[in-house]
C-alpha cells in the first residue's frame, strides 16, 4: 500500500499590475499619442523556470515548495511592465515583443532582468538593465540599471510575490519618467 498521505495542492501565483494594485495610480504623464513597444524582456536563466525562487542568503537560492508561476515569468513580467506603462503614461498603445506587428512604436524598451526573487519575512529584489531604444530600434535613446527592492508585509510566499509586484512597479515608473524626459526633450528640441 502506497502512503496514505494528503497531496497538497499547487498554489499558482501572478504579478499584479499598478491598476490592480492601487484605486487610482499616480500617473506620470499624459502620452496617450506616444506608442511603446515592452521586450524583448530577458530573465536570468535562474529564474527561467515555473518554480519561484526563493534567495536563503546572497548565494544561496531554493524553490518554493508546492508554489510555481501560473506561466512563464518572462511573460507575465512583460505583460505586468506594458499594462504599467499603459496606465503611468495614459496611453492604450502600448504593445509586447514578440507578436505586435500592426501598430507604430515611437519607443521600445529592451529589459534584461538580472535579480527577481526575495526572503519571504525580509525583502523582494529586482535588479534589472534596462534600455530605450527609438522607432527603428537602432539608436539607444536611454539606457540604466535599476536596483530596487520592497519590505514584505509579512513571512508569507503570497506577500513576497505582492512585494515583487510593487518593485516592479517602481522600474515602470522608472521607465516611465525616461520616456517622458524623452518626449519632452523631442518637443523642446523641434520647437
Amino acid at each position: 500500500i502506497f502512503g496514505g498521505g494528503t497531496a497538497q495542492p499547487t498554489q499558482n501565483y501572478v504579478l499584479n499590475s499598478v491598476y490592480s494594485d492601487e484605486t487610482q495610480p499616480k500617473v506620470v504623464a499624459d502620452l496617450h499619442d506616444i506608442g511603446i513597444l515592452v521586450g524583448p524582456v530577458r530573465m536570468a536563466l535562474y529564474l527561467d523556470r515555473s518554480d519561484i525562487v526563493i534567495r536563503d542568503s546572497q548565494n544561496q537560492i531554493r524553490l518554493a515548495e508546492f508554489s510555481q508561476w501560473a506561466g512563464p515569468l518572462q511573460e507575465n513580467f512583460s505583460r505586468v511592465l506594458a499594462e504599467n506603462l499603459s496606465v503611468l503614461l495614459t496611453t492604450d498603445r502600448v504593445g509586447i515583443f514578440p507578436g505586435t506587428r500592426a501598430m507604430s512604436f515611437d519607443f521600445n524598451v529592451t529589459v534584461n532582468v538580472t535579480r527577481f526573487d526575495g526572503m519571504p519575512g525580509k525583502q523582494a529584489d529586482l535588479r534589472a538593465r534596462w534600455a530605450i531604444l527609438d522607432k527603428t530600434r537602432k539608436d539607444m535613446l536611454f539606457e540604466n540599471h535599476s536596483v530596487l527592492s520592497q519590505s514584505t508585509e509579512n513571512d508569507s510566499l503570497e506577500a513576497l510575490i505582492a512585494a515583487e509586484s510593487r518593485t516592479l512597479a517602481d522600474l515602470s515608473r522608472e521607465i516611465a519618467v525616461a520616456i517622458k524626459t524623452l518626449v519632452e526633450k523631442n518637443i523642446n528640441g523641434m520647437n
